[in-house]
């Protein structure tokens, strides 16, 4: 007898099955949510996804707008060239992540196997240049100057160059006519990111993967503009990738043009002389230090003084803006970037700031009419101004005894300055200021001529420079003084005795940095167009202009111009009368102050300059030039870092840049036949019926027309500027006896 159930199933058998049918009915269940969940919860959305994949985009770039001269003549256009590219998606898909394939395109392109490996890798914070830092899914350029040849080889044997492509292109073209080059001001263009893209998504102007953007100069400015939009053809494919239809297609819309006010032949008048004052200052010797000047960097500026616009801007050094276009090779990026390269990518007229020096003594002089000082008075410039135990020197001890102001600005006397700075100083209660906010003329005059911020150009990236007031002081304390602190020594060396001073009361303005203000030193920097809408301000009447390059926008077709007028900003912090007296003592400034050595000969009858020279001291450094000059039509600066004074390195290359404006010859005379732009250009360039804008010509080859025009910047050239201790056989650009602006001055820097 058994107690074995007839079903010959003991009780844990039957337990087990239980579960397993639980679990088998729980799975189901599962099963059958989520299959409700995809096709009836979600089942549109993934319907809609699903035929996504059935249309294939195909992305027509746009053909990017111009940016073109005042006279039409083309900085920035482009030209078809044939162009490799490499999917890198069809690379990966290959065994050896398309090693090999992109060795053999390497032979056949006679490129070094690793640049091209290089090339399509991704950009990220540890891997340098070159790399490609657009879309992953976008075609990567490796060439946009393969031959006919190479590109059928591609072509033809496509089976060994899978993800390889050879097309022809329209590509980026840095025309440089003339020679001019102006990489800064124009820019460059590289790939679009994928950040780029997702911030774009939902504005005005979303991003493809295809695209290139401005980085930089106006190509970044007016991007949108320039750009354009891309077309886009939808097509409707099978499983297999065949076309069954077109779903939708949406034309190409090319960029816009940009005409701006800059003149290609007058940009490169300043790039030349620009240049070769640097070269000649290289040449000159510094008593100070015992070398010859470096003369490492600079700026010129060419504004309109009634409008503010930008005829020419330039600076060094500088570099061919093409080495962006088809991607940058490891050396070209290296030398534009590297620790030694003196980062030519910067543009100084913009975004290099400095003390003024001298120049800065027009702000000085405002601020102290505005105080009650009279313009005509009598103030002692003597050999030297001494505050406590520290002595401010004039330069070389010069003593001109009772003078105006104007004379003042003339002769460049730095004891006027002193004394007026330090006697507001005193009435505003010196060190510790009396209860109630102190007047501060001199710091309030800086900030009404527009200094300490951005003048409004229309380039990206300006710098601010920097009015050194008591808010600044304070901030800057703040930020500094746990260092100064730990640093500083009442007894140590140069740099530890400041840490030292400033340590205990740098947020309070001391007599002696309200001395150094006046005169342009101290912490205070402008920027070279900070300058030029200053001094285009003064010879207008006293408007200041936000400075603008782009002049208009015109679409494609030539149908529709958008002009981009002057804006005024505001106005000079003078009455007429003191614009009026604060002008011919500049105008003497060239005549017989301490720029005349420079100008001498110059017809100021018939075409009247107006000047102030600035030598600026900077630590550690030898000195900064600096020439500040206007006409009635133009405003001229000229700034060299480590070139020594601002008359002896910039006057000749200021004077010949005035002399290709007006075609002034070296005897004096005017030659109408060679000036470049006696007057401003007040229209654009006509648009033709075609929506082309029509270039000015010389004889009808633009290759000629180049060299013409670089021969005629040539010819304006003068002589290489004298040292300014020595007379030079058989010139006339000999400093007179005195001149105060010839050699570098030595100052004492005062802790007071």
């Amino acid at each position: 007898m058994t107690n074995i159930p007839e079903t010959g199933r003991t009780p844990r058998v039957q337990t087990r099955l239980v579960v397993i049918q639980i679990l088998v009915l729980s799975l189901l269940g599962t099963l059958g949510g989520r299959l409700w969940y995809l096709q009836i919860r979600e089942g549109a959305q993934y319907q809609k996804e699903a035929s996504g994949n059935h249309v294939q985009q195909v992305v027509q770039p746009a053909v990017r707008g111009g940016i073109l001269d005042a006279r039409g003549v083309p900085l920035a256009d482009n030209e078809t060239r044939l162009v490799v590219s490499a999917s890198r998606t069809d690379l990966l898909k290959q065994k050896d992540d398309g090693k090999a394939v992109l060795a053999k395109l390497a032979g056949v392109l006679g490129m070094d196997p690793q640049e091209v490996a290089q090339k399509v890798r991704l950009c990220d914070a540890q891997t340098p240049q070159p790399c490609w830092n657009g879309s992953p899914y976008q075609p990567i350029p490796i060439t946009d100057e393969a031959t006919a040849k190479q590109a059928l080889q591609i072509r033809e044997r496509a089976e060994d160059f899978p993800g390889i492509t050879a097309e022809p292109e329209a590509v980026r073209r840095y025309a440089a006519p003339g020679k001019s080059n102006t990489a800064q001001v124009l820019g460059y263009l590289s790939p679009v990111t994928d950040d780029e893209i997702q911030k774009a998504k939902n504005t005005s102007s979303p991003y493809l993967r295809s695209d290139m953007v401005g980085r930089s100069g106006l190509e970044r400015q007016y991007d949108a503009q320039l750009r354009g939009k891309a077309g886009v053809t939808r097509y409707e494919v099978d499983n297999l990738g065949r076309v069954i239809g077109k779903a939708k297609a949406d034309a190409a819309q090319p960029g816009a043009n940009l005409v701006t006010s800059i003149d290609a032949r007058v940009q490169r008048v300043a790039e030349y002389e620009l240049d070769k004052a640097m070269k000649a200052a290289r040449q000159q010797y510094d008593k100070i230090t015992g070398t010859n000047y470096k003369a490492d960097s600079g700026a010129v500026v060419v504004m309109e003084a009634k409008t503010g616009r930008v005829v020419a801007m330039a600076s060094a050094p500088t570099y061919d803006p093409n080495v962006w276009v088809g991607g940058i090779s490891a050396k070209d990026y290296k030398s534009l970037t590297g620790k030694n390269s003196d980062y030519p990518l910067l543009n100084r007229a913009i975004q290099g700031q400095s003390a003024p020096g001298s120049t800065f003594k027009v702000v000085s002089t405002a601020a102290a009419v505005e105080a009650g000082y009279d313009f005509n008075g009598n103030y002692p410039c003597t050999s030297s101004y001494s505050v406590g135990n520290q002595v401010f020197k004039n330069f070389e001890g010069e003593n001109f005894g009772p003078i105006s102001l104007g004379r003042a600005l003339e002769v460049s006397c730095d004891t006027v300055f002193y004394g007026l700075a330090d006697s507001e100083w005193k009435k505003d209660g010196g060190i510790n200021p009396k209860k109630g906010k102190p007047k501060d003329y001199f710091f309030k005059a800086a900030h009404q001529f527009g200094l300490g911020q951005e003048t409004g150009l229309d380039l990206p990236n300006e710098v601010t420079g920097r009015v050194p007031d008591r808010q600044w002081k304070q901030r800057y304390w703040e930020a500094n003084k746990d260092a100064w602190c730990k640093t500083g020594k009442k007894n140590g060396s140069y740099v530890e005795k400041i840490a030292y001073e400033n340590c205990l009361e740098g947020n309070k303005m001391r007599e002696g940095d309200a001395i150094n203000y006046s005169i342009g030193q101290g912490d205070t920097l402008v920027t070279p167009i900070q300058e030029a809408m200053i001094y285009g301000a003064i010879s207008n009447g006293g408007t200041l202009y936000t400075p603008t390059i782009g002049k208009a926008v015109v679409s494609a077709d030539g149908k529709q111009v958008t002009e981009i007028k002057p804006k005024v900003r505001g106005k000079l912090p003078i009455t007429k009368a003191t614009r009026d007296m604060m002008d011919q003592a500049l105008a003497g400034v060239a005549t017989r102050g301490t720029a005349a050595w420079k100008f001498a000969g110059w017809p100021q009858d018939r075409i009247p300059l107006h000047a102030k020279t600035g030598t600026a001291e900077v630590y550690g450094k030898q000195t900064t030039s600096w020439l500040a000059t206007y006409s009635k039509d133009y405003s001229v600066i000229m700034t060299i870092s480590q070139a020594g004074t601002g008359s002896g390195a910039s006057g000749e290359a200021v004077r010949n840049i005035y002399s290709s404006l007006y075609g002034v010859q070296a005897n004096g005379s005017i030659d109408n036949k060679k000036a470049l732009l006696p007057t401003p250009q007040k229209s654009l360039p006509k648009i033709q019926t075609d929506g082309t804008i029509a270039a000015p010509k010389i004889s009808g080859d633009p290759a000629k027309d180049q060299e013409a025009i670089a021969k005629q910047v040539a010819e304006q050239g003068g002589t290489t500027a004298p040292d300014d201790d020595q007379q030079t056989a058989g010139t006339t650009n000999t400093p007179p006896t005195g001149n105060r602006d010839t050699r570098r001055r030595r100052r004492g820097r005062t802790t007071a």
